[in-house]
């Protein structure tokens, strides 16, 4: 049943008509638990309000379907706009980017030159730049323009997916690169990944381990805390210093876990995505953990008290919009099909 509605959900997020749809529908779906607003000012305040209790941040200015130059030339000032945010205000955050938002997917040169433009002034300002990692049919790429910008840059790095079979072996040619240690949020094919819980955790902390006895700065990012708690048994056995790593994980997601390890004098850092392209990044946070649809369902139709909104219907029958359009998309494409 988990790999069900996981799927369910990973194939909402890659619907393009839901994602244009979702964009005009806003926040009513309970997204503002997980999406720090639409706009760099909603995203600063979030940030200065984590910073002042020990938690730094990293910003994604969520883009999914990018298509022209235009739209990509679009995301990458936005991107300078918010290093400049960064810099004026003096917040303790880095950036989060996606090559396909940046062009990836239209003319690999063109992308491969809006990076550098961004590194250039995240470098000026002393600012770090992660590259997201995304589906496997993007990952070979995604690694060739790191390596490629590693030789003008230190200020990037990348995020590697435990649930990967090829991620242990890639990471050796990584080791002084800082990174970020994920488990995976996309389908992918048994031929190329891990498929239980099981398989995955195992990976994971085992990349995790090396990486923290062998490598360069190390980002754990995970809400899972058997995980974590392993991983600070481990660095205390080994004496390793809490300057080689830090905690990472969602924002909205387990946030007593946020202060609680920062109190602990754990590194943390909190990723918080914002803009108005929410919608794919949110169902891929449903697919990964199926017990986030509770928190949204009560979320939607429940104030904290418990008691039943006064508009329920108006929200739930958004939400069963949703369902019904894919459904009606998937149907479609069939009947094409046949």
């Amino acid at each position: 049943m988990v790999n069900v509605t996981r799927d369910f959900f990973i194939g909402l997020s890659n619907n393009k008509f839901l994602n244009e749809y979702a964009k005009k529908w806003g926040f009513r779906l309970g997204a503002e638990k997980f999406v720090a607003g639409t706009t760099v000012d909603s995203v600063a305040k979030v940030v200065k309000e984590l910073n002042s209790i020990g938690i730094s941040c990293t910003l994604d200015n969520l883009g999914e379907f990018v298509s022209d130059k235009a739209e990509s030339t679009k995301a990458k000032e936005e991107i300078l706009r918010l290093l400049d945010r960064i810099h004026t205000d003096k917040l303790d955050c880095h950036l989060s980017v996606k090559l396909t938002q940046l062009g990836l997917d239209i003319d690999r040169e063109f992308c491969v030159e809006n990076m550098k433009e961004i590194l250039t002034i995240a470098g000026s300002y002393g600012i770090f730049v992660n590259i997201d990692m995304e589906d496997y049919s993007h990952y070979q790429q995604t690694i060739d323009v790191l390596l490629e910008l590693r030789k003008d840059f230190d200020n990037v790095g990348t995020v590697m997916q435990a649930y990967l079979y090829r991620t242990e072996d890639d990471l050796e040619d990584l080791k002084d690169v800082r990174l970020r240690l994920v488990k995976g949020a996309y389908k992918e094919s048994s031929d190329v990944a891990y498929q239980s819980k099981e398989d995955i955790d195992r990976a994971f902390i085992k990349i995790a381990k090396k990486r923290l006895e062998e490598a360069e700065f190390t980002s754990i990012a995970t809400h899972d805390h058997r995980i974590i708690n392993e991983m600070k048994a481990f660095v205390k056995k080994k004496n390793i210093s809490n300057d080689k790593f830090e905690f990472q994980m969602l924002y909205g997601f387990r946030t007593e876990m946020h202060s609680n390890l920062a109190e602990e004098g754990y590194n943390f850092c909190t990723y918080i995505p914002f803009g108005s392209d929410w919608f794919g990044y949110f169902m891929r946070r449903l697919a990964e953990r199926p017990q986030n649809v509770n928190l949204v369902v009560k979320d939607v139709f429940c104030k904290s008290e418990n008691q039943l909104k006064k508009e329920p219907i108006i929200t739930g029958a958004i939400a069963a919009s949703i369902l019904l359009l894919w459904r009606k998309q998937r149907r479609s494409k069939r009947d094409k099909a046949s």
